[in-house]
């Protein structure tokens, strides 16, 4: 009897965690964030990464997938407030929660999957000004050759992620 290997189903899992407040008590005070990536998705370079962003970076994110995606709706990002205003810990965490989203059904949907300047945003830590020139090819390095010299450099954090989810 012939037997089929079965296939594991792909999968994409995205945490924004670990907010942190960066310049604390100075006027260029901002919140970071963890973004912890698995997958088994043949879309990926590396199955595992971990970076940290800041808001205005996911914004830029979304501003570019607007720019690429043509008519495919691009999810919308939580709220701004000016940070003096919403640096409590309810709104913090409302906005994690709301770019974990944002996220998730940015890589839900196979036209924004297929887009490079998402995948150098989850899976590098190249500024966004890096990312722009990578896929306009004024890099010496391809996006796939910037992920998979971050995830390398990187093995110890993710693997450390990984253990502890």
């Amino acid at each position: 009897m012939y037997q089929n290997n079965l296939d594991e189903e792909e999968f994409i899992t995205i945490r924004v965690q670990d907010p942190r407040l960066q310049n604390e008590g100075s006027w260029t005070s901002y919140v970071d964030y963890k973004i912890f990536l698995h997958t088994n998705s043949k879309a990926f370079t590396a199955k595992t990464s971990c970076v940290r962003r800041r808001y205005r970076e996911f914004a830029w994110l979304r501003k570019q997938l607007q720019k690429y995606a043509g008519l495919v709706p691009v999810p919308a990002l939580p709220g701004k407030l000016p940070f003096h205003i919403g640096c409590t810990d309810e709104f913090i965490e409302q906005r994690r929660q709301g770019l974990q989203q944002f996220l998730e059904q940015a890589v839900q949907n196979m036209v924004l999957l297929s887009d490079s300047q998402l995948h150098l945003f989850l899976q590098s830590q190249l500024s966004v000004g890096d990312i722009e020139a990578c896929v306009k090819g004024h890099r010496p390095y391809t996006a796939t050759e910037a992920i998979l010299n971050y995830a390398i450099s990187n093995r110890g954090w993710t693997q450390e992620e990984t253990l502890s989810r």
